[in-house]
């Protein structure tokens, strides 16, 4: 069975944007030394553009295959002129008003994502499925999260998106590793509690 992995960057006190989702603020922590990480453990989760501008776009991927991201994430992309952000992995967008999909290789998901997400997690391979965001479709799938990635950077933002967007409920996971960086940053995984 493949894992749901939500990658995802925070603020120290668990917020993914700013009150309207802007995260831009956490890229002055994008350092030479994470960078370095994201490129060799992760080079997947870099849209294809960045993969191309930073010259591995050929990278193999190293965790995920399949990437299942919410409107809002994908309308960012949409907005600059890029209809498929993730052209090395298969995409999934949930959305519930997008009515055609503008890109082929973009599979619109309008419902029973729970249902979408175990067919994909059923199939053979190797790599998982990253869920790239945002915070309401991480709420919506909270229960089938296996495991969570968070790029934490030194930075408090008071309020915000929180990283998920659900409703109150308790969800245990056990932490695998933390690794710090010299700016501050770190990336914590943990792995569910089943």
């Amino acid at each position: 069975m493949r894992k749901l992995t939500y990658f995802v960057a925070c603020s120290i006190d668990g917020f993914i944007g700013d009150p309207n989702g802007d995260a831009a603020s956490m890229m002055a922590f994008v350092s030479e030394e994470f960078l370095g990480f994201l490129t060799s453990e992760y080079p997947e989760t870099i849209s294809a553009q960045g993969r191309e501008a930073l010259g591995f776009k050929d990278a193999k991927n190293q965790h995920f295959d399949t990437v299942i991201q919410g409107r809002g994430s994908y309308q960012l992309a949409v907005d600059a002129g890029i209809t498929s952000p993730y052209s090395h992995l298969r995409e999934l967008v949930a959305s519930r008003t997008l009515r055609e999909s503008p890109d082929p290789n973009v599979e619109l998901v309008a419902d029973d994502l729970v249902g979408r997400i175990r067919e994909l997690k059923a199939e053979e391979s190797e790599l998982g499925i990253w869920l790239c965001g945002g915070s309401s479709l991480a709420g919506e799938l909270i229960d089938e999260v296996d495991e969570l990635v968070i790029k934490t950077y030194p930075q408090v933002y008071g309020s915000g998106m929180p990283m998920f967007g659900s409703d109150f409920a308790t969800a245990d996971f056990t932490l695998e590793g933390v690794r710090t960086f010299e700016n501050g940053s770190l990336v914590r995984t943990y792995s569910r509690k089943r």
